[in-house]
């Protein structure tokens, strides 16, 4: 269903309500680097949470979602358990941290309908995040800054939810501009825009091996990084370089030290990227996507056989400038850069050769880019 259908559903089914929508997103480079003060290259995408919010003269909040096709309510005097893994957490979450601010939320009514696809690594969790504060401000007519409401919302899945994500997905997620990416300084939560060529498209395709932030692969290289910046001595890797660490190696666990060469050399790769894409050297932008992916799968040990095959698949088709793996890691998407006349011939092939290699049959979308979080009037 297109956004313009889903829209106009939500319209008919409430029609009071305010409409508003937050992106999910595909990361081009610079992966795990947001937890290490690092640089990366996120975009966001035309995939969202749209949420049709009604406020209610008392404190009750009520969730009703279309895709789970289920309903739950509770006071926001008396929210749920922290951590319980319900759906229910992400919007609680954001709900408690908004109140935490000091911020007098009204009750309300939320329907939720989404089109990110979930445990694909586009940030499905942070499109609802988004989604839920956007709405909540304006019916509690309290304006914040877009980065004070990624903050928030990180620290909303942080500590409520219970999964240590960095800040790049609720960042884009609030702030994203279409036909950009931004390259993000998450040291101080300055960026700057990146542009996408118009002849490019970004061709995101979903191994169908479903990802977790909240797992336990991705908390253990967390930590494996944050030994790494121990051993060196600085508060975060993107204090470090290379030479730092190879004079720290023997302080550190040889998983830590890969780990690390990956932050590093990632987080580095943003800047030539965005070089090259201000200078409209999309090739060398597309040899650095690849090379991260090498550094995702071999250093970072982040990727899976699936994702390598649609990897390796991609950058042998015609138009296909660059390829890896994206999101948090341990399955999910990758994305390709493909020349835009070639990219429905792009995904077709890459799509019919994927299920000729795996018996998997993957999602493959052409994507464009959207603006962030906001009410759709």
């Amino acid at each position: 269903m297109t956004d313009t259908a889903r829209i106009a559903a939500l319209r008919q089914a409430h029609p009071v309500a305010r409409i508003f929508q937050a992106p999910g997103r595909v990361n081009l480079l610079g992966e795990h680097t947001d937890y290490s003060g690092g640089f990366c290259l996120p975009a966001a995408l035309t995939f969202n949470t749209l949420i049709a919010a009604t406020p209610r003269a008392d404190s009750i909040l009520t969730l009703h979602s279309l895709d789970f096709k289920t309903h739950a309510e509770f006071d926001l005097t008396a929210l749920p358990p922290k951590g319980d893994g319900a759906w229910t957490a992400y919007p609680a979450g954001v709900a408690w941290v908004l109140q935490q601010q000091g911020i007098a939320l009204t009750g309300a009514d939320l329907t939720l309908s989404g089109n990110v696809p979930l445990g694909a690594g586009l940030s499905s969790s942070a499109s609802v995040e988004v989604a839920t504060a956007t709405a909540l401000l304006a019916l509690a007519s309290h304006t914040l800054l877009k980065p004070e409401v990624a903050l928030l919302c990180q620290k909303a899945e942080n500590q409520y939810v219970g999964a240590n994500c960095g800040i790049m997905d609720q960042f884009i997620s609030a702030n994203g501009v279409a036909g950009n990416a931004l390259a993000l300084d998450t040291r101080d939560l300055t960026f700057e825009l990146a542009p996408i060529p118009a002849h490019l498209t970004l061709v995101v395709a979903n191994s169908m091996v479903s990802h977790s932030v909240a797992g336990g692969e991705y908390t253990t290289r967390r930590r494996e990084v944050e030994e790494a910046a121990a051993a060196i001595g600085v508060p975060y890797l993107r204090e470090a370089t290379l030479a730092d660490l190879e004079n720290s190696r023997t302080k550190m666990s040889d998983e830590a030290f890969h780990r690390a060469r990956h932050v590093i050399t990632d987080s580095q790769r943003v800047l030539d990227g965005l070089a090259a894409l201000r200078a409209g050297d999309t090739t060398r932008f597309g040899r650095l996507m690849t090379e991260a992916h090498v550094s995702y799968r071999d250093d970072f040990a982040a990727s899976c056989a699936e994702c390598d095959t649609l990897v390796d698949l991609a950058l042998k088709l015609p138009g296909c400038l660059g390829s890896r793996l994206t999101g948090g890691g341990f399955g999910g998407c990758t994305v390709s850069l493909v020349e835009a006349d070639q990219a429905e011939t792009f995904a077709a092939a890459l799509k019919s050769a994927y299920f000729e290699a795996t018996k998997i049959t993957a999602d493959v979308f052409l994507c464009a880019t959207a603006d962030g979080a906001g009410e759709i009037v």
